[in-house]
């Protein structure tokens, strides 16, 4: 009997996990939002900090610019130097073919992150300006939730 209710509860508990995370990271950039989609609804939306020249798509290590185009979560980390980061899979094939005709490189460690650890006691400074390299910040109690909701080979569509 009690087995039965501990199974039951622990498949409830994986069935309700399973179908409240996200299939699909939308950034729209001009609006500094991040929205977590399943089945293309909404589940929950957060404030963004971008690359310090956030105009335009990347095109090139060190342009400082958020990249734009379809990506997926391809891993994660929970020792960064940020409060965990969340990697994006820039850069697609067509970055790559973009910096080819460029010549030049296309950059890379796009990370959906917190604010950095050793500024924790600054994190007020970081909420409303664009500050990263390329990357996408957000509070650290929005990434310890984005954490939860995102798994790794999640879409991440990014827009202008």
């Amino acid at each position: 009997m009690i087995c039965t209710v501990i199974a039951t509860t622990l498949l409830l508990i994986a069935t309700h996990t399973a179908t409240t995370q996200a299939d699909k990271v939308l950034i729209q950039k001009s609006a500094r939002q991040l929205t977590l989609l399943r089945n293309g609804k909404p589940l929950r939306s957060y404030h963004v900090s971008l690359g310090s020249n956030p105009k335009g798509a990347k095109e090139r290590e060190g342009d400082e610019k958020t990249p734009e185009g379809l990506y997926t979560i391809d891993s994660r980390n929970a020792y960064s130097k940020y409060h965990l980061a969340l990697h994006v899979s820039y850069p697609n094939a067509a970055d790559r073919a973009r910096a080819r005709r460029l010549r030049v490189r296309p950059g890379g460690e796009i990370m959906i992150h917190g604010t950095p650890n050793r500024w924790r006691g600054l994190r007020a400074v970081f909420a409303h300006t664009d500050w990263t390299a390329g990357c996408i910040a957000v509070s650290d109690h929005d990434i310890e939730e984005i954490w939860k909701l995102v798994p790794n080979g999640t879409v991440v569509e990014i827009r202008p």
